[in-house]
């Protein structure tokens, strides 16, 4: 039975992220081209293919799972735990929680539901807006 997933605000993951921990992002490529977190160590494998990716991740090493909001993460997190990983966290919120705490990012700063492209009202993600064609 595994342990219920260790979960760190954005706070916790900057300071992490400047003592050495490994951010890993598991949003899909085209929404790390549009906004990623500006961290020291950052890498990207999406959630769909950490299956066959997951043994790239060190094991004795600090790693932060994040994504847009914490869900994927979440997933990533305990998939990387049954795979035996003990220093593995979830940062809940995800970007824009991190964003909303102000802290640094590279690409368009948006909040959620707030579509810089105007093909819609609301319910745009970053991503959404960085690809008008797949908005809302």
């Amino acid at each position: 039975m595994l342990q219920e997933a260790k979960e760190v605000c954005p706070t916790t993951t900057r300071r992490l992220a400047t003592e050495g921990a490994l951010l890993v992002d598991v949003r899909e490529p085209r929404e790390v081209q549009a906004l990623t977190f500006d961290v020291p160590a950052i890498v990207n494998i999406p959630l769909l293919e950490l299956e066959k990716r997951w043994s790239e991740l060190p094991k004795d090493r600090e790693i932060v799972l994040v994504c847009e909001s914490g869900a994927r993460s979440l997933k990533a997190t305990y998939y990387l735990q049954y795979h035996g990983y003990t220093q593995v966290s979830n940062m809940s919120g995800g970007i824009l929680k991190w964003m909303k705490k102000g802290f640094p990012v590279i690409g368009q700063r948006l909040e959620a539901g707030a579509c810089s492209t105007g093909c819609c009202g609301s319910g745009c993600t970053p991503a959404d807006a960085a690809d008008a064609s797949s908005c809302c």
